[in-house]
């Protein structure tokens, strides 16, 4: 009983010592462990997200971190053909994946782009909307991917963070509240506890 005790204690300081380094060492998930991405997230669900998100038909929408796609094709059927979701990631491999599954489910209005959330490749006032999903705490900067996600956003843009306390790089409703005022984003609504939330910020 000892021995397993023992076992048990260590494995619970090593799980520790995990969060930690990843806390301080934020990074996207590799796509070696995608399959972490579809395990259930309960708080933060689609349905969820689409309440929060509100996307209408016609309009063109950006996520950042899309992973293997989870939100991303529910909401390209959202805002339906005459609309396009843009999905923005740091991994080529995430990107591809995301496009195949687009294809498979007959959605021809998903567009890839490779590169960093700090710097958004895309003109000012680009999008109606943006939302990422337990994403904004692996971005080194969080600061100048915020100020990045207003810049690309038209006036009145809303933009949607989904966090979840599982998640090791948790970032905070009062975090983002404070945050995001800062980068010319209020808070007006959350939906979900503090353990998981959708927070909904609009463009100044």
């Amino acid at each position: 009983m000892t021995s397993i005790r023992r076992m048990t204690a260590a494995a619970t300081v090593a799980a520790l010592g995990a969060a930690v380094w990843w806390r301080r060492n934020p990074s996207a998930c590799p796509y070696g462990q995608r399959h972490v991405l579809e395990l259930p997230r309960p708080g933060i669900t689609v349905a969820r997200l689409l309440a929060a998100l509100e996307p209408l038909a016609g309009e063109r929408i950006l996520e950042v971190g899309p992973g293997t796609g989870h939100y991303t094709l529910p909401v390209a059927e959202a805002v339906g053909a005459g609309g396009r979701v843009d999905a923005f990631d740091l991994q080529p491999e995430m990107l591809a994946l995301v496009a195949r599954r687009a294809k498979d489910r007959g959605l021809g209005n998903v567009v890839t782009q490779q590169g960093d959330a700090r710097s958004l490749a895309y003109p000012e006032a680009s999008f109606d909307a943006a939302f990422l999903v337990t994403v904004l705490g692996e971005i080194p900067d969080q600061d100048a991917a915020l100020r990045e996600l207003r810049r690309v956003l038209k006036p009145g843009g809303r933009l949607v963070v989904g966090e979840i306390a599982l998640d090791p790089h948790l970032v905070t409703a009062g975090s983002l509240r404070r945050k995001g005022a800062a980068a010319g984003l209020r808070l007006v609504a959350r939906r979900g506890s503090p353990l998981a939330f959708f927070a909904r910020l609009e463009a100044g």
